[in-house]
């Protein structure tokens, strides 16, 4: 009988806009099983407006060497930290591939923000009578550690060793910080599950229970006995694209080459594709303003991209960048530029769902000076009391001074005599960040992560001014084994998270 060591994840995290890859981690090697649930965890750091590029690689481990080439490969993702996060439940779900001509399975993520809990519980588990499993011995039994996430899932937090043939077995002692078995929430419900060992990977299922880290942290200095009865919280909702304006003439800001993105091309794929790891249906209404539009010639301040008055969704950042490309072949771009009428189309959708379900972002791309100003201030303005962010992004050689007023940073906009709740505009002209040695890909990420910025202080500081508090974990229940344990806590050390 040949017994198979499955199986080694390798995540890797790159640091750079050009996608090259270092090895950040390794998981633990799980042995002879094709689902392996692993209980390493990776804590990186996130950057709401940057694209953080993830890589995660599955081998099958053959030997002991640290080699990777030495083993077999199995399969690899490629997705963003935005994608995980903005998944529903932050649970995201995909199939892996890199073998031609093979399925190789799927590979499942959780994510969720690490409380600042510092400290560090060190604990003891025993057990009395268990079941025995083995027909010519008794049981090899050993724990799995699961800690409860926000949507009433468990994840994998701790294994202890496996104690061989003992029904009444005492695990050696194990330390693990407080936020890796409950997140810092002493309240939230760790279940324990007992398992006896098997060579071939089926272990057979004992007996489970579940507690709290409140509950444990009671049992310091004596026995707790268990009888056996045998996880950004608030939702980034769908905003808004909207573009003003000869295409055909390479002078035109909104020249298509076949060489390269025009600026309103590039500026809209660097926002839109981080925003779109948080929108949930991946559905964007695109509109366009400042054109004379056919049959007719009748001047729109905001007509949708797709030419679909009924449905002006277009599905992702490249559905948006297609309806783009395909509205300056049918229009006639043409001013004044006005803001007001987008601006407010966009607050009457935001007015409708204010429970904090959803927050809407609009993003502006122009190349002419407001002409409605007045109309636009009062427009945001109103927009500040709604769920709802403003990015402006100024493209080609026109003075954008007006826009300032705009964005609030130093002096909050108002309108005749009001001052807007929030600051919700942010503004920044594209040539600022166009990289000198024609970099493409370098320019738009230094425009994302300046202009994305400011979003979540906006998002927050619209639901802590309405009372809104994310979603509590929900608690979950489950039946339990006789088991001991005794717990001590130590203040941990001062660490990055």
């Amino acid at each position: 009988i040949v017994f198979q060591r499955l199986i080694c994840m390798v995540l890797t995290v790159s640091l750079s806009v050009f996608l090259s890859f270092f090895q950040f981690g390794r998981t633990e090697v799980i042995d002879n099983t094709l689902n392996p649930d692993f209980v390493r965890k990776f804590v990186l750091d996130f950057f709401f407006e940057e694209k953080q590029n993830l890589r995660f690689d599955v081998y099958n481990v053959d030997t002991r060497s640290s080699n990777l080439s030495k083993h077999d490969f199995l399969g690899q993702m490629f997705c963003t930290l935005g994608e995980i996060i903005g998944s529903t439940g932050s649970r995201l779900e995909r199939t892996l591939s890199g073998i031609p001509g093979k399925k190789c399975g799927t590979i499942i993520f959780t994510a969720e923000e690490l409380s600042n809990c510092r400290d560090i519980a060190t604990m003891q588990f025993c057990a009395n009578k268990l079941d025995k499993k083995d027909f010519f011995g008794k049981s090899d039994p050993f724990l799995v550690f699961y800690r409860s996430n926000e949507d009433g899932t468990f994840t994998i937090c701790h294994k202890t060793e496996v104690i061989k043939n003992n029904l009444n077995p005492v695990w050696q002692p194990f330390t693990i910080p407080v936020r890796a078995l409950c997140n810092g929430d002493y309240d939230r419900t760790v279940k324990v599950d007992v398992y006896d060992w098997d060579r071939d990977g089926s272990h057979d299922f004992i007996g489970e229970f579940t507690t709290s880290y409140r509950e444990l942290s009671r049992g310091q200095s004596q026995f707790n006995v268990y009888e056996n009865p045998l996880s950004l919280q608030y939702l980034l909702g769908g905003g808004g694209c909207f573009f003003p304006g000869n295409p055909s003439q390479p002078t035109s800001l909104h020249y298509m080459s076949p060489y390269q993105m025009n600026a309103y091309a590039m500026a809209l794929k660097a926002v839109g594709e981080i925003i779109q790891d948080y929108d949930s249906d991946k559905l964007f209404p695109a509109y366009g303003f400042g054109a004379k539009l056919p049959p007719d010639g009748k001047i729109s301040h905001a007509f949708p991209l797709n030419s679909n008055t009924e449905n002006p969704n277009c599905v992702g950042i490249e559905g948006v960048l297609e309806a783009y490309f395909q509205s300056l072949r049918t229009v006639q771009l043409y001013g004044p530029t006005n803001f007001a009428p987008v601006i407010n189309q966009v607050a009457r959708c935001a007015a409708e769902i204010t429970d904090g379900s959803q927050y809407f972002v609009l993003l502006m791309i122009t190349d002419g000076v407001i002409s409605d100003m007045a109309q636009t201030k009062e427009a945001v303005v109103n927009a500040a009391a709604l769920p709802m962010s403003i990015i402006i992004v100024g493209v080609g050689p026109a003075e954008f001074d007006a826009m300032e007023e705009l964005d609030g940073d130093e002096v909050r906009v108002s309108s005749r005599g009001r001052l807007a709740e929030r600051d919700i505009v942010q503004f920044v002209p594209f040539r600022d960040y166009i990289d000198r040695s024609g970099n493409q890909v370098l320019s738009m990420a230094r425009l994302a992560k300046d202009v994305l910025a400011e979003i979540p202080d906006q998002l927050l500081s619209f639901m802590k001014s309405r009372g809104i508090e994310p979603r509590p974990p929900v608690p979950a229940t489950s039946d339990s084994p006789s088991v001991s344990t005794t717990t001590t806590t130590a203040p941990a050390p001062n660490m990055h998270a």
